[in-house]
């Protein structure tokens, strides 16, 4: 059984639930409400409150603050929930919020995520695994983020909404508009530069899958026809590739936001 490692300037709450080989550094906080599972390592000065529960193997860095209110003017200080996975780091100055009563009631983040310096993740998110968030990239609240995006520094994605799996959002882009899976995008307002095919590459991805992928991206943003004919088009004629049918569906989806299109 690993031991549990508190240091004395530490004030940790005798109501909070630790596990196994939980390290807590100097001057770090934790709240009453806290789950810390095993092996959650608080470097220093970092701060864990409100009902907040960090996977196994999780990092914070100095200055992390996590689980403190959301910064919404309609939450009053009901039971809302901030849940991390496994084995996600957070850098220094990282924040994250809980949910919201009238929305999800809890922010939700994956395994194996990386968060750098001074990112943050509002209220009632839903963020998906491996993600990675560059120094000072924000994610507004109820957004939803799917395994594996990538977001450059000081970009920043606007409540409600989604990115798909793969995306990678470039550095200083403002995201209004959902972003599809293994998209690329930039600027601001941000707009659609194509296939994430670097990232895509580094991962695996077979070369007919992404030879394909990239033939439907030329397809559904050409500009022959309605994007409706074009959407249809492309699902008749990749029906067969699993990569193609996730950007469809994630087109098809009901959602608050417009779809991020390549400049005209």
């Amino acid at each position: 059984m690993d031991a549990t490692n508190i240091h004395p300037t530490a004030i940790v709450s005798a109501d909070a639930k630790i596990g196994e080989g939980v390290e807590i550094g100097p001057f770090c906080i934790v709240g009453p409400h806290v789950i810390l599972h095993d092996r959650v390592r608080l470097v220093s000065h970092a701060t864990v409150d409100g009902y907040t529960e960090i996977g196994d193997d999780c990092v914070l860095y100095p200055g992390v603050h996590l689980g403190h209110p959301p910064q919404d003017f309609k939450y009053q200080g009901e039971e809302t929930w901030l849940i991390l996975g496994q084995r996600n780091i957070m850098r220094e100055g990282v924040t994250m919020h809980p949910g919201t009563a009238f929305d999800k009631a809890r922010t939700i983040v994956g395994n194996d995520c990386y968060f750098m310096a001074g990112s943050h993740i509002a209220h009632d998110c839903i963020v998906g695994d491996r993600v990675v968030l560059a120094n000072g990239a924000q994610i507004a609240g109820s957004s939803q983020i799917g395994d594996h995006v990538i977001f450059g520094g000081l970009s920043g994605v606007v409540q409600k909404t989604r990115v798909g799996r793969h995306a990678f959002i470039g550095a200083m882009t403002k995201v209004a508009a959902d972003v599809i899976p293994y998209g690329s995008v930039n600027g601001n307002d941000a707009y659609l530069v194509g296939l994430n095919v670097v990232g895509l590459k580094r991962r695996g991805m077979p070369r007919e899958a992404l030879r394909d992928l990239r033939a439907a991206y030329r397809l559904l943003f050409a500009e022959e026809g309605t994007f409706q004919e074009r959407l249809s088009d492309a699902a008749e004629l990749y029906s067969h590739n699993d990569h193609v049918m996730e950007i469809i569906a994630f087109i098809r989806a009901s959602s608050k936001r417009a779809l991020c299109m390549p400049h005209a």
